[in-house]
């Protein structure tokens, strides 16, 4: 089993790595790195997307922090009880998570926020071990399709018999995977996803996680 985390210099994707070095040469001051998921590994929710963004994860360090998705999705964990603190686009704006963790299928930037299928599949090996390493997780919400195809192949299950489908949940090996188009711009710009139709998801996903915490009667 690999780590959960790539070394600060990965080389598993030439062209990964090619673009990373292009990006340290022309902002230095930026992250530049494989971004590490945000959270503790005792969590029972794991939030998974599909890569860092460029001006947002990859040169802020920190999941979905610096960019629109992460203005979406920060909001809508405060305010469902998983995130507490101001989300302020920077990794030390003192936010912290609530039993939560977040984490990317792919963790390097990829050019145009597009991985490649091999991409991809080298990079499950490290949400492979970030499942692993999470003994009390009980939900996984997947933003988007990449994400949600990865995730399930992480868990050993076939996406062909898990479809993705906005606001779909799937059972499988004891845990929840609870599907949801990805919080990007381009989604609410287009109407393709809107805030009470991300809302929705959470708080589904609040529910579960409050039934599974309710002492037995």
């Amino acid at each position: 089993m690999a780590e959960p985390e790539p070394g600060g210099d990965c080389q598993l994707c030439p062209r990964l790595f090619e673009f990373r070095a292009a990006n340290r040469a022309e902002w230095p001051d930026w992250y530049n790195a494989p971004v590490p998921s945000f959270g503790q590994a005792d969590a029972r929710l794991l939030v998974v997307g599909l890569a860092p963004g460029l001006k947002g994860a990859n040169r802020t360090g920190r999941p979905f922090t610096g960019d629109y998705a992460g203005d979406l999705l920060y909001s809508t964990l405060v305010a469902y009880g998983m995130a507490r603190g101001r989300y302020e686009a920077r990794p030390d704006d003192g936010l912290t998570l609530i039993d939560a963790r977040i984490t990317n299928a792919v963790r390097c930037v990829p050019p145009e926020n597009k991985p490649t299928t091999g991409e991809i599949v080298v990079c499950r090996r490290f949400l492979e071990a970030t499942l692993a390493e999470m003994p009390r997780l009980e939900i996984i919400v997947a933003l988007g399709r990449i994400a949600h195809d990865s995730t399930i192949r992480a868990l050993g299950a076939r996406p062909t018999h898990h479809p993705f489908g906005h606001g779909a949940e799937h059972a499988i090996g004891g845990r929840a995977v609870f599907d949801s188009y990805h919080c990007s711009r381009y989604n609410t710009n287009t109407g393709r996803l809107t805030a009470a139709m991300f809302h929705a998801v959470f708080a589904a996903v609040r529910a579960r996680l409050d039934r599974a915490g309710r002492p037995a009667a």
